[in-house]
């Protein structure tokens, strides 16, 4: 307990944890949540297609979801460079998993009914990252926007 409070009088603006570890997990959280809020808003309709895309795709609850979900934002916030994020997921799962990984950001990034460039360019760079070519990506985003 003193440990706690001496971390907190050494940090006012409140305690800070550790950022989760970045793995294929929180990697994709972390970049849907990028994702999310590439246009600067971050909505509920977002929010809560993020948290089914997690609980679907690691056959998890709502609850644990919304708790990777909270641990991903806090690994987006710290993480500076979407690139490097993404080459941690690309290294780590299939190319199948890599396709479904894309479908899953622009469905996030088409969740709130407005499309900006910013999404655009980001959702472009991810792709390339992850080595879906340009004609597979189109198709991908064409997919999820129906």
């Amino acid at each position: 307990m003193f440990e706690s409070l001496l971390a907190f009088l050494q940090n006012p603006t409140g305690y800070q944890t550790p950022l989760p570890e970045a793995d294929a997990r929180h990697a994709m959280g972390a970049l849907m949540v990028r994702a999310a809020k590439a246009d600067k808003a971050y909505l509920f309709e977002e929010i809560s297609l993020i948290d089914r895309v997690l609980a679907k795709r690691h056959d998890i609850n709502a609850v644990e979801a919304a708790k990777l979900r909270a641990a991903c934002e806090k690994l987006e916030s710290g993480m500076p460079d979407t690139a490097e994020m993404t080459a941690i997921l690309r290294d780590a799962i299939s190319s199948e998993e890599r396709e479904a990984t894309l479908a899953a950001l622009w469905a996030v990034v088409y969740a709130d009914g407005i499309r900006h460039e910013e999404e655009d360019v980001l959702l472009h760079q991810i792709e390339e990252v992850l080595g879906i070519s340009p004609d597979r990506a189109k198709a991908l985003q064409l997919q999820a926007k129906i």
